[in-house]
Formats: structure tokens, C-alpha cells, sequence
């Protein structure tokens, strides 16, 4: 597909300009604590904004449109979700990272419950971005794909390469500030794309809306249906855990938190980035639903052989006037790089403080910098390869939850069981994690193992996206269940509950 050298201009500068932006911060990051905190001095605003840019990537720009085109509104039910999920970050999380005083999120479990605790939530947290990395990446090059004709794995390689730069040498200053822009970009970005569909249809408004209703695409999913499908309540509740996790434990988000200059900017930066998203999602949802009806409009402008996903890439180089055509693609190719960038950074902030200065406590701060470096460096490479697997997944939103209530591993269970019980020991958290570990295995592999005969009767009967629920779930009644039943002794810790007036 032939694209302007307009177009070609504007997301060239626009890419140049990020690196050299992000990569400017280069000079700032005098030491650790600059590089994995910007030392707590960043504006609320703009960490708000990185919130928010975080939270979108490329899977809220591509794939929630391509969901929808396919589709339903159903996955719209996952950002209902959020204002429960940023209320307790407020009332709870964010407190409590303050006073830990921490950059790590996962300290608090090693002074709960132990190192191994620390240990268990911090590898389920590396596993975990390293997924959503490559799930990132994959969507990312789609419209780049289009774009220059490319293979999808040369454009993998080459998008991840840029990305890795500019976050390995701006550290969270440099994402963040760059985070800020690339929100306002996005934000943009999405209306004029609302925009250019609707007026794409011949009969403009009425005509999505009537195509829409015909199709069933404005529905949020059946109420009445069971734990196996799809439904209202069973995305609600996916959201709802996804999302206490994202806002509550996440180290992507906690480090954030303690970016801010005080704890009252560090809330109201969460507030802001995660109630920004429900419109702009809404926006992506509509796209998706736009560009449904405009492709049975005008069934001839769609090749057969494109997946969901791909379909709005395919507006975009294929509809939008020139000039506009690399703004979007900029756009979108914004989304995927605040989000990579974030999930580099902060992993090699877990790695650092988690694993490195516990064998080294000693290190100065130049070897201190040196894991930074080698760290981002690895992960961004661990999650190209991870993109280059996913080139033959049919839906990336839908690979991207499943692999986000496994990898999580129920890790939100074992926050909570240590924040609210007061009286839950070590060995009852441990147990809790051994019993929830096995119902997340249970839950993802028994219909690939338990298949002939009676065995079949071993398969789990729940959807896919209740094994963050389920896990989280054990997990913590388990946790909680045994301190009742058995005393702690000394092993039980206070929880950071009884520690607050």
C-alpha cells in the first residue's frame, strides 16, 4: 500500500522526536534513585497522564477496536470496573506504599509475610510484563506493517529496537515525560479517527447506529449466561480483579506513586489517569462498532484476509487523507511505546532492588546503573521475542487476558490476605499460595490435559479469565481460613492495617 511522503514526514519527525526527548533525560539520571524514581519530584499532572498513557498502550488502540469490530461491547464491562479499583489504590495502596517507602511494590510482602513472598509476587510480576511486552509489540507494528509493506518479525525487530534506546537511557523520567505527550497524542489521535469513519458512511450516524443494533454490537454481554462463556458478570469480575491488581500491586503504577512529590499528588494522579480512561475506551469501543458498519457499507474497500485486528490499521493507510494517515500511525505507535518503555523500566527497577541489592547491598551506585542498563536491555529483547510469537494469534486481546491471569499467578490474593488479616502468619500465606497456584494451573491447562474418558471430568468448568479470580480467591480464604483455625505464634506478622492509627 503506497503511502505519501507527507505521511512519511510526520511520523519520521515524530518518532525522531520522541527518542531524542526520551533519551535527553539521559543527563538527569545521576543515580539509581533518578533513573527508577525521578527522587519523588515529578508533577502530578504528568504522572497522572503517565497513569493513564500506561494503562491505554496499543492494546487499548488496536485491539479493543478489533474486538468490538468482531464482536461485541462486552469488554467495555472491564473499565466499569476501574473507579472500584482506583478507590482502593486511593483509601489503601497508596498509603501504604508511602510508608514503606519503598520504590519496589513487592517490599511489603518480604516485611508481611518473608522473602519468599517477595520472591513469589516479583517473578509473576517480571512474567507477567514480560507477556504484555510482547503482546504490545505485536500490535504495535500492525499499522507499520501496512505501512511500509514490511514483514511482520523485520518490523517486530526494528520497532523493539527503538523502543529499548530511548527507555534504557531516559530511565522513569524520561518515560514519564514522554508518557504525559503521548497521552494528549493519543487522546487526539482516537477523536479524529471517530471522526473520519463517521464521515466516511454514506448515510452518516444513523446508518452505524441502525447497522449496529441489526448485528447485536452495542451488547455488553448476556446476564444470564454460566461461568463458561463470555458474560456481563464474568468480565465485570475479570475487570474488577485485573484492575485492583493493575492499581493496587502493580509496580508499574506504584512507581508512579512514589514519582510524586506527596502522597496527596500521588492520589490524585491515580484518580485522574484511571477515570481519564473510561471515555477514551469508550472512544475505541465506538471505533470499533464505526468501522463494522462502514465495512458493510462499503463491503469492497475490505481485503478477505484481514483479522480483526488488522482491520483498523487498514482504515487508517487506507481512508484517512495524507498527513492525517502518519499522525494516527503516530499515535498509535505512541500508545505501544509508553507502555513497553514503562514495563522495561520498572522491570529493571524489580530486578535491582528485588534481586541485586539483596546480594549486593554494598554496590555503589555506577554498578547499581549498570544492572539498570543490562537489565532493560534483556527484558526488551526477552519481549521482541515474545511479539515475534505471537505474529499467528487470532485475537491479541483475547491472548493477552489469558496470559495475564496466568502469569499473575493470584499474586493480589496474597496483598490482600497480608493488608487485611491482621493475623495471618507466613506459613499461612504460603500455604494459600501453594493451594491457589494449583487451582491456576487446574484452571489453564486441565481441558489440555485431563481429554479421553473419565478424565474429561477433571476439566475446569470456568472461563479462561475467572483464573485470576479464582486464584486471587484460594488464595486468600485459604490465608485467612488457617489463621483462624491455627495460631500464628511468632511467625505472625502485624498487618498494615493494625499499624495505622
Amino acid at each position: 500500500m503506497t503511502i505519501s511522503y507527507l505521511d512519511l514526514a510526520v511520523f519520521f519527525s515524530y518518532v525522531a522526536a520522541i527518542l531524542v526527548f526520551g533519551s535527553s533525560f539521559y543527563f538527569r539520571n545521576k543515580d539509581s534513585e533518578s533513573y527508577t524514581s525521578g527522587a519523588g519530584r515529578l508533577p502530578s499532572w504528568v504522572v497522572g497522564m503517565s497513569i493513564f498513557a500506561t494503562f491505554v498502550s496499543s492494546i487499548s488502540f488496536l485491539a479493543i477496536p478489533g474486538k468490538a469490530y468482531v464482536s461485541n461491547w462486552n469488554a467495555f464491562v472491564f473499565s466499569l470496573s476501574i473507579p472500584v479499583a482506583s478507590f482502593m489504590a486511593v483509601k489503601f495502596f497508596i498509603p501504604l506504599y508511602r510508608s514503606v517507602n519503598s520504590i519496589s511494590a513487592y517490599t511489603y510482602l518480604e516485611l508481611r509475610f518473608g522473602l519468599w513472598a517477595s520472591r513469589y509476587a516479583s517473578i509473576c510480576y517480571i512474567l507477567t510484563q514480560l507477556m504484555r511486552t510482547g503482546s504490545i509489540l505485536y500490535l504495535l507494528v500492525l499499522p507499520l506493517n501496512l505501512m511500509f509493506g514490511w514483514d511482520l518479525a523485520t518490523t517486530i525487530i526494528l520497532t523493539g529496537s527503538c523502543v529499548v534506546i530511548y527507555s534504557l537511557l531516559g530511565g522513569i523520567q524520561g518515560v514519564i515525560w514522554t508518557d504525559a505527550l503521548q497521552g494528549i497524542v493519543l487522546i487526539a489521535g482516537a477523536l479524529l479517527c471517530a471522526l473520519m469513519i463517521l464521515t466516511g458512511l454514506p448515510q452518516g450516524v444513523g446508518q452505524l447506529i441502525e447497522i449496529g443494533m441489526d448485528s447485536n454490537k452495542f451488547s455488553l454481554g448476556p446476564f444470564d449466561s454460566g461461568l463458561s462463556d463470555t458474560s456481563f458478570w464474568i468480565t465485570l469480575a475479570y475487570g474488577l480483579f485485573i484492575n485492583l491488581q493493575n492499581f493496587g500491586i502493580d509496580q508499574n503504577y506504584v512507581q508512579r506513586y512514589m514519582s510524586a512529590r506527596t502522597e496527596k499528588e500521588a492520589k490524585s494522579s491515580a484518580v485522574f489517569g484511571s477515570l481519564l480512561y473510561i471515555p477514551v475506551s469508550l472512544v475505541f469501543f465506538f471505533i470499533g462498532t464505526a468501522l463494522y458498519s462502514f465495512y458493510q457499507a462499503r463491503p469492497e474497500l475490505l481485503p478477505a484476509d484481514l483479522t480483526g485486528d488488522q482491520v483498523f490499521p487498514h482504515f487508517i493507510v487506507s481512508q484517512i487523507p495524507a498527513g492525517l494517515t502518519g499522525l494516527l500511525i503516530a499515535a498509535i505507535f505512541s500508545a505501544g511505546m509508553s507502555t513497553i518503555s514503562t514495563s522495561i523500566n520498572s522491570t529493571a527497577t524489580v530486578i535491582l532492588n528485588d534481586y541485586y541489592k539483596r546480594w549486593r547491598p554494598e554496590a555503589d551506585n555506577k554498578s547499581q546503573m549498570i544492572v539498570l542498563y543490562t537489565a532493560s536491555l534483556v527484558f526488551g529483547i526477552c519481549g521482541t521475542g515474545v511479539a515475534l510469537a505471537m505474529i499467528n494469534v487470532k485475537s491479541a486481546l483475547d491472548a493477552w487476558w489469558s496470559l495475564a491471569s496466568i502469569f499473575s499467578g493470584g499474586m493480589l490474593g496474597l496483598f490482600l490476605l497480608g493488608f487485611f488479616s491482621r493475623r495471618a502468619s507466613s506459613i499461612n500465606a504460603f500455604v494459600g499460595v501453594v493451594v491457589g497456584v494449583l487451582a491456576i494451573f487446574w484452571m489453564s491447562f486441565s481441558t489440555s490435559i485431563f481429554t479421553d474418558g473419565f478424565m474429561e471430568y477433571l476439566q475446569s468448568p470456568f472461563h479462561v479469565n475467572l483464573t485470576i479470580v479464582i486464584g486471587t480467591t484460594v488464595i486468600f480464604m485459604v490465608g485467612f481460613l488457617l489463621s483462624k483455625l491455627v495460631a500464628g505464634g511468632d511467625d505472625a506478622r502485624p498487618s498494615a492495617v493494625s499499624d495505622r492509627p
